[in-house]
Formats: C-alpha cells, sequence, structure tokens
C-alpha cells in the first residue's frame, strides 16, 4: 500500500470517493462539488484544503482530506480531518490507519498541535478505530452550522 500526496491528476477519483462517503453517510444528495470546485480548493493559486491517497495495486481506495484550523489558546495551527473515507472492499486492510498516521507525522513534523475530526454518531465502526488509535471524544464541544437558506437569511440582516 502506498500513502501519498494527491496530485491535479487526482482530482477525478477524489470528487467520485467524496461521493461514495456521501452515499455511505446516507447524504449523496449532500455531495454537490465538482472537480472545477475540488481542483481549485486544492491545486489552486492558495489552496486551502489538502489530500493524501491511499493506493493499492495501482488503485486509489481511500482518501484523507483535510484543512488547517487554529487554536487561539495555544496560538498555532492544528489539522481538521474533513474526510476520511475507504472503500468498502478495501476496508481492514489498514489503509484507513495508514492515512491517519501519514496524517498525524504531518501534524508532528509541522508542529500543528492538534488533530481534530467529527464522526456520524451512528457510525460505530469509525468510532471504535478512533478509539483504537487513542482518539477521544470531545463531548464537551457541540458543533453548530450556518448554511443554506439561514446563512443567507442571516448574511441578509441589517
Amino acid at each position: 500500500m502506498i500513502i501519498r500526496t494527491a496530485t491535479p491528476d487526482d482530482v477525478a477519483v477524489i470528487a467520485q470517493l467524496i461521493r461514495e462517503l456521501a452515499a455511505y453517510e446516507r447524504m449523496p444528495e449532500l455531495a454537490q462539488a465538482n472537480d472545477a470546485d475540488l481542483g481549485a480548493a486544492l491545486f489552486g493559486e492558495h489552496p486551502h484544503v489538502f489530500c493524501h491517497l491511499a493506493e493499492l495495486d495501482g488503485e486509489t481506495i481511500g482518501i484523507a482530506l483535510w484543512f488547517l484550523n487554529f487554536s487561539t489558546w495555544l496560538g498555532r495551527s492544528g489539522m481538521y480531518l474533513e474526510d476520511l473515507y475507504v472503500r468498502a472492499e478495501h476496508r481492514g486492510k489498514g489503509a484507513g490507519g495508514a492515512l491517519m498516521r501519514e496524517l498525524a507525522r504531518t501534524c508532528v513534523a509541522l508542529g500543528y498541535q492538534r488533530f481534530e475530526w467529527s464522526v456520524l454518531d451512528w457510525n460505530t465502526p469509525s468510532i471504535e478505530f478512533y478509539a483504537s488509535i487513542g482518539a477521544r471524544p470531545q463531548d464537551e464541544w457541540t458543533t453548530y452550522r450556518l448554511d443554506g437558506n439561514a446563512l443567507a437569511a442571516y448574511a441578509a440582516l441589517a
């Protein structure tokens, strides 16, 4: 298995794996990003999203897509894992762990102080995997989201 940084040639497979992840998470209609959007975010003049791929026998079998966040308390950047996905037929072969280890190594090498992500409450296999690597839930924090019509309406207030 090879873990590597994505290149512009990988945009189409990244988009496909994101759609597969959305289907796995029971929300396929929410995966609306197209290749152009992803290409610009990952490889534009000012990239703000990064991606690592897991390959097995020349096939891309998984992705880890992440971006930087920042802790004002620590005064340091951290990594936020937006998507970790391994195709169903390749789960249990170590790809998820290899991707997570590569991201952890990146954090350490670049001085990032935190490596964070979210997981759906019903996703027991992922929760068990994360616990097995020493991650712990942040139960004292609740994630909020403002999007779609609510975002537009709030932005329009005087």
